[in-house]
């Protein structure tokens, strides 16, 4: 952990076009404080090819993105397929509705314009765990995997999501925004009708977003065929999930949700669970396979796949984050 040096800051400072079309007074003042406090370039890329000719070409200055969840999401992706992620600290100001800065929430980062950027500016450098999957995504927060079945209400339409920066076959054709705030889905058994809990907020549209879907296509896309001819049970999903090669559970044992989390030690906590427990299976692990049919996830703020298997494993202190002091 080492505070950054005032005298020798330099900032590359990435402003998400989103940031600046829903809230162009916050990024105004995170802006300002921060070229009071450092030697500063401003980045106002119109798309994720410009950021990342912009990271390219950063030479010493830190990044520092003044945005939301996606926006933070692009960058640490970009840093982590150039093979610097490790070595170089990123910083973000959140700016957005609440749901779209949720993760940002929950690493520690103030969710003021002010704060945010003097802890830019002041903060400390912590190193934190993230999961890695085999696709080259990155998960910095969480992901779930929902259960089948359509829940309550399902004519309701929503923003779709768009697709996220991970490389993977992702959101494509849409399905709604953003998780809720403590970066939780819904409990088991209980499939809202967006798929998804919360929303974006009016005029949240990331840069490479997709035309919209209706929510109820959004569910649709989560839900996927029963395994093996076997029936479906209405609000579960037939997986199989491995940690550290160890079966969890298999096809023939529906499950309701999977979450998975980057826990301390530089391990990854999984928590399953099923149609006929009360309690979730509970495991903590390097490595988590879940392949079944295909499946779509949610990992921090973006909808993921279909795929047929993904494993992530857990990276310990595979980044740095510039929080307050």
């Amino acid at each position: 952990m080492s505070a950054p040096d005032p005298g020798e800051q330099a900032l590359l400072v990435v402003i998400d076009p989103v940031a600046r079309r829903v809230d162009g007074e916050s990024v105004r003042i995170a802006r300002d404080v921060l070229r009071g406090g450092a030697a500063t370039k401003i980045c106002l890329p119109e798309g994720p090819e410009e950021v990342e000719r912009a990271l390219a070409r950063r030479g010493r200055r830190r990044p520092v993105v003044i945005g939301d969840d996606r926006a933070l999401l692009h960058v640490v992706t970009v840093l982590y397929r150039r093979r610097e992620l490790a070595e170089v600290p990123v910083s973000v100001v959140p700016v957005g509705p609440l749901t779209a800065v949720s993760l940002a929430r929950t690493l520690g980062v103030p969710l003021g314009p002010v704060a945010a950027a003097r802890a830019v500016l002041d903060g400390v450098e912590r190193p934190l765990d993230l999961l890695v999957d085999d696709s080259g995504g990155v998960v910095l927060g969480g992901l779930w995997i929902p259960g089948g079945g359509e829940g309550p209400g399902g004519g309701t339409d929503a923003p779709a999501g768009p697709a996220g920066p991970n490389g993977s076959a992702e959101a494509g054709e849409g399905g709604a925004e953003a998780v809720d705030p403590a970066g939780a889905g819904p409990g088991p058994g209980c499939a809202t009708a967006e798929g998804v809990p919360g929303g974006g907020g009016e005029g949240h549209q990331p840069w490479w977003s997709p035309a919209a879907r209706t929510a109820r296509s959004a569910l649709t896309l989560l839900t996927g065929p029963a395994a093996g001819g076997r029936a479906a049970v209405p609000g579960c999903t037939r997986l199989r999930v491995e940690a550290d090669g160890e079966l969890i559970t298999d096809l023939d044992r529906p499950v309701t949700r999977v979450s998975l989390t980057a826990a301390d030690g530089g391990l990854a906590e999984l928590a399953v669970h099923t149609h006929d427990a009360g309690h979730p299976l509970r495991s903590r692990a390097r490595r988590v396979t879940v392949s079944g049919p295909a499946f779509r996830y949610r990992a921090d703020n973006v909808l993921a796949g279909p795929v047929r298997r993904r494993t992530w494993t857990a990276a310990p202190a595979g980044w740095r984050l510039t929080l307050p002091r």
